[in-house]
Parts: C-alpha cells; sequence; structure tokens
C-alpha cells in the first residue's frame, strides 16, 4: 500500500513539475524538483517489490527497509520539493539523511535477501 500511494504522489508531483512549474521557476530547481519525483518512483516501486519478497520470505527485515524507504522519500524527496517551490537553500541540507535512510534500507534489503535466498 505505501508503494502504491507514494509512486501516485510521484507521478502527480512530476505532472505537476512538468505542467506546473515548467517557466514558473528556474531550470535549476526544476531538475532539483524531478530528481525528487526520480528518487520517490523508484523507492516507491521498491516498497512495491518489498512487498513482494516478504510475501515470498517472510522476515521483519523487509518492513524495516520498507520504513527506511518511506523515511528517505519524506526527507531526500520532500527537502527536494520544498527547495525547489521555495528556493530557500537551507533546506537542502535535509536532503542527505534521506539519501543516508535510502542507503541504510538497501543495506538491510541486500542482508535480508542473503540470509532468506541462503
Amino acid at each position: 500500500m505505501a508503494g502504491a500511494i507514494s509512486a501516485f504522489v510521484g507521478v502527480a508531483a512530476g505532472a505537476f513539475g512538468a505542467h506546473g512549474l515548467h517557466g514558473r521557476i528556474s531550470p535549476d530547481l526544476l531538475e532539483v524538483f524531478d530528481t525528487g519525483v526520480r528518487y520517490q518512483m523508484i523507492h516507491a516501486l521498491a516498497l512495491v517489490a518489498l512487498a513482494a519478497l516478504a510475501g515470498r520470505w517472510p522476515s521483519g527485515a523487509w518492513g524495516a527497509a520498507g520504513w527506511l524507504f518511506v523515511a528517505g522519500t519524506v526527507m531526500f524527496s520532500g527537502s527536494l520539493y520544498a527547495l525547489a517551490l521555495t528556493g530557500i537553500r537551507w533546506l537542502g541540507a535535509v536532503t542527505p539523511f534521506g539519501g543516508v535512510a535510502f542507503l541504510a534500507g538497501w543495506v538491510v534489503v541486500a542482508v535480508t535477501g542473503w540470509h532468506s535466498a541462503g
């Protein structure tokens, strides 16, 4: 469910960026917004994949990875959306924390996958 909701929001944000922001914000800020959309969509699909993995190899670790992806999306993509829409540069200071959450989630996926498949 979280993956589907995140993908819905990502598609809506992408459409908003392409149609509502084009020409209203600088090309640099539009690129920042697009980066947020891209990472949100990648991790939305990862959330859907985690649900499938959890169904095949039950483990609470899949859920932990999923929550790290959700946190990463909120902090990484959310801060980039806010930065692009407001131009307030200090919001970019939040972005790396979201990146760390994404990375931690992928580490959990790798370790859990290793243990589940072996």
